[in-house]
């Protein structure tokens, strides 16, 4: 059926009803809800003839708009309950003593795939015990340090804003020893030396942002650790 001749019959259809001639805006208004339910007839129709469409999964999530307060606070508000429900998964110092109390969460350490990349050339097919310690010490530590770094994504995107590792690196001084001498009036040196190094090294086409991966892949962040 063809929505234009059918919208071109109706109004030329006379009256009904001779006394009661219809304004030109009920016409307009008349016109625009035919309009709108033959449209919408013609887009659904198409629509289901592409029902392999339904299967494709959603690639693409649109941020938030700067004027969209509430999906910006829905949005920090749904990343700060991901990142404090991962940082429940860690395990403390107290777990780490008896794992076969720790429940669930040491189960990823005590694995076939764990052994053997622990695995070297013991005669006797084992693993040193300090050598495993250390490895599910530094992952543990890498988990803690991945959601520490996530807190400061604003955009929720995987990267660092130069504002954004200032604050993490400011916020981050109190709790080094090694800096316990340091003035306060000597922080902000030290934070811009620190952050023009990760950004000197791990941006090199200047695009003003860094993947917390490759943060976490360089030493640069064991060094200010250490």
């Amino acid at each position: 059926m063809d929505w234009k001749e059918v919208l071109r019959r109706r109004l030329a259809t006379p009256n009904t009803c001779p006394n009661k001639k219809k304004s030109e805006q009920e016409l307009k208004d008349e016109e625009m809800d035919l309009f709108t339910k033959y449209y919408s007839e013609w887009k659904g129709g198409r629509k289901n003839t592409n029902e392999f469409y339904k299967t494709i999964p959603r690639f693409y999530y649109r941020l938030p708009a700067e004027d969209e307060v509430l999906l910006q606070k829905l949005r920090e508000e749904s990343r700060a309950v991901f990142l404090q429900r991962k940082s429940r998964e860690l395990l403390d110092n107290e777990e780490l003593q008896v794992g076969e109390k720790a429940g669930a969460k040491c189960k990823q350490f005590f694995t076939a795939k764990v052994f053997a990349k622990l695995l070297h050339t013991d005669s006797y097919g084992r693993i040193s015990i300090m050598q495993f310690f250390n490895y599910v010490m530094r992952k543990v530590w890498l988990h803690q340090t991945r959601i520490g770094l996530s807190l400061y994504d604003v955009a929720g995107q995987g990267y660092l804003r130069e504002s954004d590792l200032e604050n993490y690196i400011l916020e981050l001084i109190p709790t080094l020893p090694q800096l316990d001498g340091l003035e306060k009036s000597f922080y902000s040196f030290y934070v811009c030396t620190a952050v023009r190094k990760f950004f000197f090294f791990l941006d090199p086409l200047r695009t003003g942002k860094i993947k917390i991966q490759d943060i976490l892949a360089c030493s640069f962040l064991d060094d200010l650790l250490e």
